[in-house]
């Protein structure tokens, strides 16, 4: 299974969200941080707004910050908001399927049962869980950020 790279960006700027707790985030910053392109991540920022995840300061002083606490965010609920499917092959998409096994075909079940197992675990898991373990509750220890070559 691979996450789109929307799905990537969010899960990033959620977790540089959830370790600077104690300031405001500009885009700018994430984008800069991970080198890529702004205009995308202002597409990400705006659907993490619109679900309620994370508040959207306007002006000059502006920026962004999680608008719930990092123990509310599920991360399986999310993967399953940004993803626009969990097609592993083309046999999971009925209107675009022209496989010839399809009908005698357990890989289909097997795939899909995986997938499932996939979020589940996912299920399991709040941005809390993902942030370092000694970052006090405000977010007031950074994690260590690799800037990309």
């Amino acid at each position: 299974m691979r996450l789109t790279s929307f799905t990537d960006y969010t899960l990033r700027t959620l977790l540089y969200l959830g370790v600077n707790r104690d300031r405001l985030v500009t885009i700018q910053d994430i984008a800069d941080l991970h080198a890529i392109s702004k205009n995308h991540l202002m597409k990400v920022v705006y659907q993490l707004g619109l679900s309620g995840v994370v508040e959207t300061v306007r002006g000059r002083n502006g920026g962004l910050r999680l608008k719930r606490e990092p123990e509310q965010i599920n991360i399986g609920a999310l993967v399953r908001e940004t993803e626009t499917d969990f097609y592993m092959a083309e046999c999971f998409d009925r209107s675009n399927n022209s496989c010839p096994l399809t009908p005698d075909c357990k890989l289909k079940s097997s795939l899909g049962e995986a997938t499932q197992a996939y979020l589940a675990v996912l299920d399991k898991l709040t941005l809390r869980d993902l942030l370092p373990k000694d970052a006090p509750a405000d977010g007031a220890v950074p994690i260590t950020f690799m800037p990309r070559a």
